[in-house]
């Protein structure tokens, strides 16, 4: 697949270069980043390195859509579709993203997500997109309930990262859902 830019009033979205490498590597020392995602934990330039050259590469074979979020030239997350697989009733995905410490608060996130969910509904014809997050990541959930995820329960040792196993929220957003946010029992 090849590889698109997404834009919104106030980001661009686009697959990251070795441009980015840098700027990735330097977000990526958030200790609250690598709290809440597999990102490794330290991170490395060649970590950022890889990712990049991982990224190109799913873009190529259709596994996984990941954008760098820019604000006025500024890196201020990542966000992608991961694991997109076909199914015999349609295809699905993962949304999973990451904001920087300075950008958060902004409003960048949920600007963002929307311009990928609309993009994997209409462009992959995506008939489910689902979300998880470790329990306790207040932020990422309440993030998913205003993009207008609906809860669907606790995965018991279900998110696998390099600290191990830990229990997870789910989500999902299928796309003629009404995006307005519910109620969510754990927030």
């Amino acid at each position: 697949m090849d590889s698109v830019a997404l834009t919104t009033e106030r980001l661009v979205l686009r697959p990251p270069t070795e441009g980015d490498i840098d700027a990735i590597t330097v977000a990526c020392q958030d200790p609250e980043i690598g709290r809440w995602t597999t990102v490794p934990s330290p991170y490395a330039r060649e970590d950022a390195e890889e990712f990049v050259r991982l990224i190109a590469g799913w873009w190529a074979d259709g596994s996984e859509v990941v954008w760098a979020m820019y604000a006025d030239d500024v890196l201020v997350g990542m966000i992608g579709l991961h694991n997109i697989a076909d199914h015999f009733t349609g295809a699905a995905a993962e949304l999973g993203y990451w904001v920087t410490a300075d950008a958060r608060g902004r409003g960048y996130l949920t600007e963002a997500a929307r311009a990928v969910l609309d993009w994997g509904f209409g462009e992959l014809g995506l008939v489910r997109i689902r979300w998880q997050a470790v329990v306790g990541n207040i932020p990422s959930a309440r993030a998913a309930r205003a993009l207008g995820f609906r809860y669907e329960g606790l995965q018991r040792q279900a998110l696998t990262s390099p600290r191990g196993r830990d229990d997870g929220w789910m989500a999902a957003l299928l796309p003629d859902d009404d995006r307005t946010p519910v109620d969510w029992p754990v927030l």
